[in-house]
């Protein structure tokens, strides 16, 4: 089995820095891969701060632990290194915030993958997302943490109403403003060709999922479908930071 890995974050076309950080770690065995996307918030200062605070706090605690495992590691014990990945991402920015007053709003989004043999461990919170793209379908493997999500599950508004909602993208959670950050967590296997797509809401709220599916098939390389996205967003205005890490698997 190998694994093809290929990322990018960009500021986009309006803002004039980056408060996503994109990361990743493969084992020296290549049977263990680890993805990690963070998007921070709390203005210019605070977002970039939370969001590189958040990954490197991942990467510490799991590369270790992507290093020693092997395909037999249990999924407990897998979800369980996750979440503790996640508590010190969160102490870390909750310390690194009370010890300076211009940084009392920072938090950030974050969306680890660890992906070992064909299983594919997901942990999040916020509205970072990751996908499965297999075939012709794209499908979401996380739950926004967001009021419109909780809106549209209530039944306040449907689907077509969310461009119009204010405050669509106001967090319900996020890394670094609770005292405990339990990330979701789910599972999922693999199959040969299908590519596990992480991003920012900068590449969802303006290239629709369809579109990622095309560009996929139309791009020759990791790479070029990775900054295929980028420049989607980027065509559309983004005015949010885009970022995109993509795996595809092969036996």
């Amino acid at each position: 089995m190998r694994y093809h890995v290929a990322g990018q974050s960009h500021r986009g076309a309006v803002r004039e820095s980056n408060q996503d950080v994109v990361d990743w770690r493969i084992n020296d065995a290549g049977d263990q891969v680890l993805l990690v996307i963070a998007d921070g918030m709390g203005g210019h200062q605070g977002g970039e701060v939370a969001s590189r605070l958040a990954v490197d706090a991942v990467i510490e605690s799991l590369e270790p632990e992507i290093a020693a495992a092997s395909t037999g590691t249990t999924n407990d014990a897998i979800q369980k290194r996750l979440e503790r990945a996640f508590a010190l991402a969160n102490e870390r920015i909750v310390s690194h915030r009370s010890g300076d007053p211009r940084l009392e709003k920072m938090g950030t989004t974050l969306v680890v993958a660890w992906v070992s043999g064909n299983q594919a461990h997901i942990a999040h919170i916020g509205d970072s997302r990751c996908y499965s793209l297999r075939g012709s379908q794209a499908l979401c493997l996380t739950r926004d943490d967001t009021v419109v999500q909780n809106m549209l599950e209530d039944g306040s508004i449907t689907r077509a109403d969310v461009p119009n909602v204010p405050f669509r993208n106001v967090l319900t959670r996020a890394v670094g403003v609770v005292e405990q950050a339990a990330p979701s967590y789910r599972r999922e296997t693999l199959d040969e060709g299908d590519v596990l797509l992480l991003c920012s809401d900068g590449l969802t709220d303006l290239v629709p999922e369809y579109r990622w599916l095309e560009i996929h098939k139309e791009s020759d390389g990791m790479e070029r479908t990775v900054q295929a996205l980028i420049d989607a967003g980027l065509a559309n205005e983004a005015g949010d930071n885009v970022s995109v890490v993509l795996l595809t698997l092969e036996y």
